[in-house]
């Protein structure tokens, strides 16, 4: 735990033992008057009513503090705010009295400390070696233990936030649902634009090479002279050879054969080296990631580093796998000028693929570069 991240949670803490008295002051006012108002319709429409007014605006001054402590994923609405700042006042307390044993424990220290200093022997302690160690061991103890208690009030915090104010099951489920429709429709969009990049690339490329092909072997045919049908049929053989070049090409952009032959690290090799730029690549997996997953990654890598080379006029490429627990962190960067549009139709195809497998895909592209595209993929 960092300085800065200590002292928010310790203020947050602080700030939380202070609304913690306001809202068992709250409660022990309201709980009676509710009470009395439960035979009385009227009344206890006009409770709810002053409730909800005073309930509110203290429940989102607690998620503001909370955001000290880390992001909510919480709304404050009008259902299960009073349930909230019941169950939030005990846990407000409670830090409170593990800040205050905190404060009693170091201020001990501070005064024995400052006697010795000066000659003094306070509680009639002497400063024996012995004395010095129990109570150097014992001070050690109950530190870790606060901040432990620290920790722990500060987790409960959050928790009970999340419990009453965050999204129900329901809402999650629905969220979850959503979430899979749009992938859904995102990969059926990324499939079919590939499909059509293809057939465009078939049809401009390879389907031209066979037509100067083919009219090529028909002029040799027809040839008059041994010269001339063997110059034809040199042209042929170029343009039989480039034919199978640029049908290799359409191949390896449907699906690499590296991927099921060499593996991931190999096939990010031959992207490297067709790529027309110098491409650094830092591959740091420890284990075989699953098909899907390398699959992506490598269309990643793959994109990335072709639209650097095409349209960024970048000098240099970066590319890094790395492991950050069960993620898969891809990063790409170039020195180029920058500028891509994460819209554009190879990136949005990307992004669509990542988020098909609960991934996050993110470009960085100021104008004037660098260019910085990045995934993170679950490993499973």
């Amino acid at each position: 735990m960092n300085v800065a991240r200590a002292l928010r949670i310790l203020a947050a803490l602080i700030i939380g033992t202070l609304t913690a008295v306001v809202e068992l002051a709250g409660l022990l006012v309201a709980a009676p008057l509710a009470l009395l108002c439960l035979p009385h319709p009227a009344a206890r429409r006009a409770g709810e009513r002053l409730l909800r007014a005073v309930a509110v605006p203290l429940a989102r001054a607690e998620i503001r503090r909370l955001g000290l402590l880390g992001g909510l994923d919480v709304t404050v609405g009008t259902g299960r705010v009073a349930g909230y700042l019941a169950a939030r006042w005990p846990v407000g307390l409670l830090g409170g009295l593990v800040l205050f044993l905190l404060v009693v424990g170091v201020s001990t220290s501070v005064l024995f400390v400052w006697g010795w200093a000066h000659g003094e022997s306070p509680d009639g302690i002497p400063p024996t070696p012995g004395i010095l160690a129990y109570l150097g061991v014992a001070g050690i103890v109950l530190l870790f233990l606060d901040i432990m208690g620290i920790q722990g009030v500060a987790a409960l915090e959050l928790r009970v936030a999340r419990r009453f104010l965050g999204p129900s099951p329901t809402e999650l489920l629905e969220r979850r649902i959503d979430e899979l429709a749009r992938t859904r429709a995102g990969v059926v969009s990324a499939v079919d634009q590939e499909r059509r990049r293809i057939e465009r690339d078939l049809h401009d490329g390879v389907q031209q090479r066979l037509v100067a092909l083919a009219v090529l072997i028909g002029r040799a045919r027809r040839g008059r002279t041994p010269q001339l049908r063997d110059d034809l049929l040199q042209q042929a053989h170029e343009e039989a050879q480039e034919a199978l070049r640029e049908l290799r090409e359409v191949a390896w952009r449907v699906y690499p054969a590296e991927l099921d032959t060499l593996g991931l690290r190999e096939a990010l090799s031959a992207v490297a080296e067709r790529a027309g730029v110098p491409v650094t690549v830092a591959y740091g997996l420890t284990a075989h990631p699953p098909t899907e997953v390398e699959t992506a990654v490598y269309f990643v890598v793959r994109e990335a580093v072709t639209n650097a080379a095409k349209h960024a006029a970048a000098g240099q490429v970066r590319v890094e796998i790395l492991e950050d627990g069960d993620t898969i962190v891809v990063r790409v960067r170039d020195d180029g000028r920058g500028g891509a549009d994460p819209g554009g139709g190879g990136l949005s195809g990307l992004a669509r693929r990542v988020a098909a497998l609960d991934g996050r895909f993110r470009v960085d592209s100021p104008p004037g570069g660098p260019t910085a595209v990045s995934a993170e993929l679950p490993r499973a």
